[in-house]
């Protein structure tokens, strides 16, 4: 029996694997690294253990040292969560090696399944190893891991040999493995998966069906249980192939295979020896933890012959710390609230006052609703979010309320193309155009002109905002009664509340203040002094970081000198096991180079500039 786990990751899982542990009195033990030192996991968990240093190759993928600290806090199993080592077969024989339960399948399980190519040599499926323009588009994808790292889109031959460099370069850096593989490109397919549950003694579960179609770099963005629209004939093959993919390995505990459906037809991808991100909604609609399951598994029990009936419908959202609009560029900074009304499951890895950083994945929380029908669970989950309170860095929440609600998602009609067609439609900015007026008058409460009201006309008080990279001014005046603003009524008006009446509807705007953010509900604006400088901060053609990160990379023969084409890459970042090309957004020469490999750099850090080049700005980002 299982009475110490030490949990082998950070985050949202490993919050969510101790709270389930805690239900079945299950102590736990946390590992982090220097800059997970105060997170949230290390807090929820009965035990920590550091493992020294910040990057995932000197910590979270550092399998010697996770055993070394399950064996000196008294653990007697791991649990490898999701990413890291979860799917990597050495560490789970290390675990095992070192007298520990390894809360996952058989090594042998993970090494036939975990490499892509051999998990569809396996189920018959070949990758490509010439590609000629007539294969385009192809996917250039990891053999291990998952989570979109290590993927890329060819559409170009010219471009593959790039793009397989960059691939291996991320996969090496997020699993510590860096093959990868090239397979055809199947636009416009639809995502779907199934949940297997699998115990030591012959019995496999098919947990339904999921869809995980609406992905942003190949990471899947809203997931939901089961899949919309499907055949029972197709349902049931896909249920077959599950079962038989995990039999094949002699699987055991919880995993997941996944699929490509196009054209009423299942094309094997992958199968992902661990549990997934997206596996609340599964056990939202079977009424199952799947992490007890695999404890349970691991002890030795054995599951009921069949597995329990499947109840309604369940939909899922991750919350990122990333600006859609901005070629979904990762965010980081103080998550200064968050909060998520109560009528839906939140599972998160941070909480307020929580610092975001460059190491890891951007991803804040995990928002899930259930409900008897799926247009329920949707309207109920895109409500709570539009509710949530969010202050801090830039997330893709809006995006999220707009897919809920876009028309072709609600008619089940999505697929993997989804964010190709509405990106622009569904980022472009909204803001209710009294939020600034509703900061200036928060800031005003109590104030008043020459230490207050006069009998006399006053003139107005301006205050100017940044909103949405757009600046706004507003004018209020004080009255003997307390402030007042053209064509609108002012109710009600303190240092957190502000009543505003238009047309005689009354609207409600909570105001809160971190350093200098104002938010007025969810809406941040900056405070702009008035009368800015008229000097330009830096010179024209300067490409500023659009992140925070890690330069990994300048580009080959690129110097103070050189001439630059547009769009040629000049330096590569890499932020939350990501990397970004930063590209010369017009031709031009290089006449400053600012950045060398393994240099930090912050949001807005110069990097270098191109003479010639009419553009000021970030510079341009590409994958």
């Amino acid at each position: 029996m299982i009475t110490s786990l030490l949990i082998a990751n950070r985050g949202e899982i490993a919050c969510r694997i101790a709270r389930t542990c805690r239900d079945l009195g299950i102590t736990t033990v946390a590992v982090h690294s220097d800059a997970d030192a105060g997170a949230l996991h290390t807090r929820v968990a009965d035990t920590a253990v550091r493992l020294p240093g910040s990057a995932p190759a000197d910590t979270y993928l550092r399998g010697d040292l996770i055993v070394k600290a399950a064996l000196a806090a008294g653990a007697d199993a791991v649990h490898p969560g999701y990413g890291f080592l979860a799917e990597n077969a050495d560490f789970a024989r290390a675990v095992q090696d070192a007298g520990l339960v390894w809360i996952g399948p058989p090594p042998e399980a993970i090494e036939a399944m975990a490499s892509k190519t051999r998990a569809k040599q396996l189920m018959g499926v070949e990758p490509l190893t010439e590609v000629t323009e007539a294969d385009l588009p192809v996917l250039v994808k990891a053999a291990a891991g998952g989570g979109g790292r290590g993927m890329r889109v060819v559409r170009r031959l010219a471009d593959l040999d790039a793009e397989l460099a960059a691939a291996r370069a991320e996969a090496a850096s997020a699993f510590g493995d860096g093959e990868v593989f090239v397979e055809p490109y199947l636009v416009n397919g639809r995502h779907v998966e199934v949940q297997v549950l699998a115990d030591t003694h012959g019995t496999v579960w098919a947990l339904g069906t999921r869809d995980c179609s609406l992905q942003r770099r190949h990471q899947k963005v809203i997931e939901e249980a089961p899949a919309p629209g499907l055949t029972d004939a197709l349902t049931e093959e896909l249920h077959a192939l599950a079962v038989r993919a995990a039999r094949a390995v002699g699987y055991v505990g919880a995993g997941t295979v996944e699929f490509l459906v196009a054209g009423g037809r299942a094309h094997f991808l992958e199968m992902n020896t661990r549990l997934q991100v997206e596996h609340p909604v599964t056990e939202e609609v079977f009424g199952v933890d799947l992490v007890a399951g695999q404890l349970r598994v691991a002890e030795g029990h054995a599951l009921d012959p069949e597995p329990p009936a499947p109840r309604g419908h369940a939909v899922e959202a991750r919350l990122y710390a990333e600006d859609p609009a901005q070629d979904w560029a990762p965010q980081t900074g103080r998550l200064h609230r968050l909060a998520v009304p109560d009528s839906v499951r939140l599972d998160t890895g941070c909480t307020d006052g929580d610092d975001i950083g460059v190491h890891y994945d951007p991803m804040l929380a995990k928002v899930v609703a259930h409900a008897p029908t799926r247009a329920e669970a949707i309207r109920k989950l895109a409500a709570a979010l539009d509710r949530a309170v969010i202050h801090g860095p830039v997330t893709n929440r809006d995006l999220l309320v707009r897919s809920l609600r876009h028309e072709e998602f609600a008619e089940g009609r999505m697929d993997t193309g989804f964010y190709d067609r509405h990106l622009p439609a569904l980022t472009t900015p909204a803001a209710d155009p009294y939020a600034p007026l509703a900061a200036a008058l928060a800031d005003a409460h109590g104030r008043s002109r020459f230490g207050g009201w006069r009998n006399v006309p006053s003139q107005p008080q301006i205050k100017r905002y940044a909103m949405n990279g757009e600046e706004h001014e507003v004018r209020y005046h004080h009255t003997r009664t307390g402030l007042a603003a053209d064509g609108v009524t002012v109710v009600h008006a303190d240092a957190s509340l502000v009543i505003l009446e238009t047309d005689g509807v009354r609207r409600r705007y909570e105001v809160s203040r971190h350093g200098d953010r104002v938010y007025v509900g969810n809406t941040a604006l900056t405070a702009l002094p008035r009368f800015p400088s008229p000097a330009p901060e830096h010179a024209p053609g300067s490409l500023l970081a659009p992140m925070p990160g890690t330069v990994v990379r300048i580009a080959e023969g690129v110097t103070e000198g050189a001439r630059v084409e547009a769009g040629q890459p000049l330096v590569w970042l890499e932020a939350m096991k990501m990397q970004h090309r930063i590209t010369a957004p017009t031709a031009g020469i290089l006449t400053d180079l600012h950045v060398t490999p393994g240099q930090q750099v912050e949001l807005g850090a110069l990097l270098a500039v191109v003479e010639g080049n009419a553009l000021q700005g970030r510079g341009e980002l590409r994958k």
